[in-house]
């Protein structure tokens, strides 16, 4: 067990530099390692959204905890560790975040986790695929992710394709203009539903380039500077599933998962298998292309943003790599 009381939150050497030289950093998660896809294609995604990140003018940060210590860019072993499914590493939220500290664990951190110990790294931007939401019967399970009440009070803006499309996205929109989150288009005025270009709802505001996005998130965050932002950027159309056909799946695996009695934690990775399987491994491509077009849009606005100061002073202690 971790005899800290205090979180430790160490920068990785390629993250320090960049901070030091208040260069451009993009935050990514890792739960798409431990628990978002099948090996190898997890690490090796991973490894190609850091390469997308580097491509396009940024450092990126993908980050984890590692034996009780929150890690902001991994090593190469560290990635591969996370990758192996022996032992499982945990799935960590915001809500068992202290926990994994305390308990001296290791797992991949979820958009909401990422969110908080980005911000408190200084790190502005994070690149995702798709981020949670209010489930399809929600009105009868209460299952909302922990994703939406981060964003809601940690400023940091979360690039993604939209909410994923296992969700009710007309309650998810709600539930985010209810706590004030804007979500804005990336060239593109209608919600993008993860797997394909749009969906019949509007965003909050729709802008064009990186420079716009940027200048917007300054503005957002001089009014409110404890809450996050949405920026919605489409699946590039080449990857695109058209929604008529992933939507017959996404009901056809709810129905399954419903008459399994599948449910809470489980029930993402359940659906997202099952839709892999339905489409014969197309839907397993799109998630790779559109967390890769994430990770190219997040570094380009991320040259816009305030950059970030290293050894922000914060409740948790940061640090050079040990």
């Amino acid at each position: 067990m971790n005899s800290q009381h205090t979180p430790r939150i160490v920068l990785g050497e390629e993250v320090a530099a960049a901070a030091a030289g208040q260069e451009a950093i993009v935050a990514l998660e890792s739960t798409i390692v431990t628990h978002g896809m099948p090996a190898p294609d997890n690490v090796e995604t991973a490894r190609r959204v850091e390469a997308a990140v580097r491509a396009n003018g940024a450092t990126p940060a993908t980050i984890a905890v590692i034996d009780g210590v929150a890690r902001i860019g991994l090593a190469d072993e560290e990635l591969d560790r996370l990758g192996r499914p022996d032992p499982e590493p945990v799935k960590i939220g915001s809500q068992n975040l202290a926990a994994s500290f305390y308990l001296g664990q290791t797992g991949g951190t979820t958009v909401a986790a990422t969110m908080k110990l980005a911000a408190l790294a200084g790190i502005k931007i994070f690149a995702t695929g798709g981020i949670g939401g209010v489930h399809r019967g929600a009105q009868y399970s209460f299952d909302i992710s922990g994703d939406l009440e981060e964003i809601a009070r940690t400023p940091v803006a979360v690039v993604s394709a939209g909410f994923k499309s296992i969700l009710d996205i007309a309650k998810t929109t709600e539930y985010l203009e209810t706590r004030g989150v804007p979500v804005v288009g990336y060239q593109t005025a209608m919600l993008p539903s993860f797997y394909s270009i749009d969906s019949p709802h509007e965003v909050t505001l729709r802008l064009d380039s990186p420079e716009a996005v940027g200048g917007y998130l300054h503005t957002h965050w001089s009014l409110d500077p404890a809450c996050g932002a949405v920026i919605a950027n489409p699946i590039p159309q080449r990857a695109a599933i058209p929604a008529d056909r992933i939507e017959t799946a996404i009901a056809q695996a709810c129905a399954h998962a419903d008459a399994d009695g599948i449910s809470g934690k489980e029930l993402t990775p359940f659906l997202l298998q099952w839709l892999a399987d339905a489409t014969d491994g197309e839907s397993l491509e799109a998630n790779k292309e559109l967390v890769l077009n994430n990770a190219k849009i997040a570094a380009l606005i991320a040259q816009h943003l305030t950059p970030p100061a290293s050894g922000n002073k914060t409740s948790a202690t940061v640090s050079l790599r040990s």
